[in-house]
């Protein structure tokens, strides 16, 4: 049997946005966003995880108390969940890989009912 481990982070932040429709942009409305991050080492040691805890807190913190329709890239694409949850995993992938540890899943809830969540896909050969 191989067992693999994995680390869990989660973060908060309290930003607003509104989505784009056809017929125009909707409403500004806040959430008090949830974000959980699951990563593991790229080798066999243990990950100082404090290390990376600190930053991606200083990450998330960019964001937290902003309109998200105003801060890039959500200045042209919609900052709906789904979105929003893809372009904070290539962030964090990014922050996190010098530190030996490689993104698996980021889970992103607007709300304590409604998440969403992006895994890596290592069938796809990226």
């Amino acid at each position: 049997m191989n067992l693999v481990g994995t680390y869990h982070l989660k973060y908060y932040i309290h930003a607003s946005h509104a989505i784009r429709w056809e017929n125009g942009e909707g409403d500004e409305h806040a959430h008090s966003w949830e974000i959980a991050v699951e990563f593991r080492s790229t080798n066999e040691n243990m990950i100082v995880f404090d290390k990376i805890e600190s930053s991606l807190d200083d990450l998330f913190k960019a964001y937290s108390g902003k309109f998200l329709n105003t801060v890039e890239p959500f200045t042209t694409i919609d900052p709906t969940l789904e979105n929003i949850t893809k372009f904070f995993f290539t962030l964090v992938e990014k922050q996190i890989l010098p530190m030996h540890a490689q993104l698996n899943k980021i889970e992103l809830g607007e709300s304590p009912m409604r998440f969403y969540y992006v895994t890596r896909d290592d069938m796809s050969g990226e």
